[in-house]
């Protein structure tokens, strides 16, 4: 199972409206919620373990790089986000949710993370049933004031705001993330990453760079 879904690149792109966010050089980590257990499970994109003792070890086990997650989670992100999806109006309906996060240090790169760096956890995505993915807008309004991606820009997406942002007008090292509808069966998402950062890749794993890209 894929628990987050695969961005597809730029080519053939919508054309229209969308909140443009920062593209973060980590690991895709999802954390499970219900309404009567609360933070239950997490995992990474294509696992998933209780969040309990039993299961952390056996997730530290599975990736050892990712040791510590945990515990950034509990200390930045859970209590907030409990409130939200417990309390807040927008969210009474629903039961339960999957909360999306990058897990990233300062030298983090295409996945693997340094020992020792000083880890975050930034808030990427919410997903909720039976609605589906939170749309851009109310993301921003309800969770953005959390450690969450930063906004890079609102406006039309067009080739020329993709190429502004290969070139690196906006400030971000790996790219962006466009995401545009109101949520639900009307989203979606697509990423643009920059020049400065295929240049990385290319560096760094020579043919099978594309591997890393859009």
């Amino acid at each position: 199972m894929l628990h987050y879904p695969k961005i597809p690149g730029s080519r053939n792109c919508p054309n229209g409206p969308c909140i443009a966010f920062e593209k973060y050089d980590g690991t895709n980590l999802h954390w499970d919620w219900d309404r009567d257990f609360g933070f239950h499970a997490f995992g990474t994109r294509r696992d998933a373990f209780n969040l309990t003792p039993e299961g952390i070890a056996k997730f530290v086990a599975a990736h050892p790089n990712l040791k510590g997650c945990v515990e950034v989670f509990q200390a930045t992100l859970a209590s907030a986000l409990e409130a939200i999806l417990g309390g807040h109006a927008n969210y009474q309906a629903f039961t339960s949710a999957k909360v999306f996060t990058e897990y990233l240090g300062p030298n983090s790169f295409a996945g693997l993370h340094k020992i020792n760096d000083p880890m975050t956890l930034v808030l990427i995505d919410v997903l909720v049933e039976p609605f589906g993915m939170v749309g851009p807008e109310p993301f921003v309004a309800d969770f953005g004031h959390l450690q969450s991606a930063r906004v890079v820009f609102k406006g039309k997406l067009t080739g020329k705001f993709a190429e502004e942002v290969r070139t690196g007008k906006f400030g971000v090292t790996e790219g962006v993330v466009c995401k545009g509808g109101k949520g639900g069966s009307d989203f979606w998402i697509v990423k643009i990453k920059t020049n400065a950062y295929m240049q990385k890749l290319k560096q760094a794993f020579g043919d099978k760079w594309e591997d890393y890209w859009e």
